[in-house]
């Protein structure tokens, strides 16, 4: 099969990936094509020492990258942004700080990555995250950025950028427990 043709295979789950991260299809548009393009002209540095897709997805993380640096003018990051969270904080965790309920038994999470179910589930829970939170969430765990490029690319500072964390971690858990973990027969 053309590499064209392979490219052609993978282009939708790279849109995916980058409308998650971007939440912006016409970025996630240029970001895609782009990463298509990079492939196309220089298709000898893919050398078969990994999979298309993983190759790809790598150099889409740096065209993401790339997107979000040069429009980060366009991007309104309010820490405030009506998430709610405070209620959250309230409804998961005791006055203590210990958590109001254990969590529930997420089995063989190692096995649970194999599924393709499972990251349907989770690109939904991640989708419904407000949109600062789910850019520092993608930014820090999807595309392993630092934390200080992160505070240096969104303007934020440490703390707010933790406390974002925080609360996308809390509001994806409880997305997968309702969605995926609370439909497990123990």
């Amino acid at each position: 099969m053309s590499l064209d043709r392979q490219l052609a295979q993978h282009r939708d789950y790279l849109l995916r990936f980058a409308r998650l991260q971007l939440r912006n299809d016409a970025w996630a548009e240029d970001a895609v094509s782009e990463t298509l393009l990079a492939a196309l002209v220089k298709p000898q540095s893919f050398g078969n020492r990994s999979q298309l897709k993983t190759w790809l997805v790598g150099i889409l993380k740096h065209k993401v990258i790339d997107i979000l640096r040069q429009r980060k003018r366009e991007v309104a990051l309010d820490p405030q942004d009506g998430d709610a969270s405070e209620e959250l904080d309230a409804l998961a965790f005791k006055a203590d700080g210990h958590y109001a309920a254990q969590p529930s038994d997420w089995g063989n999470p190692e096995q649970e990555l194999s599924s393709r179910q499972f990251f349907a589930v989770l690109e939904a829970c991640t989708d419904k995250l407000p949109a600062a939170m789910g850019r520092v969430f993608l930014m820090r765990e999807w595309l392993e950025l630092s934390s200080d490029e992160i505070c240096k690319e969104l303007q934020v500072t440490p703390t707010n950028l933790y406390v974002l964390l925080h609360r996308a971690r809390l509001r994806l858990r409880e997305c997968l427990e309702l969605n995926w973990f609370g439909g497990r027969v123990a």
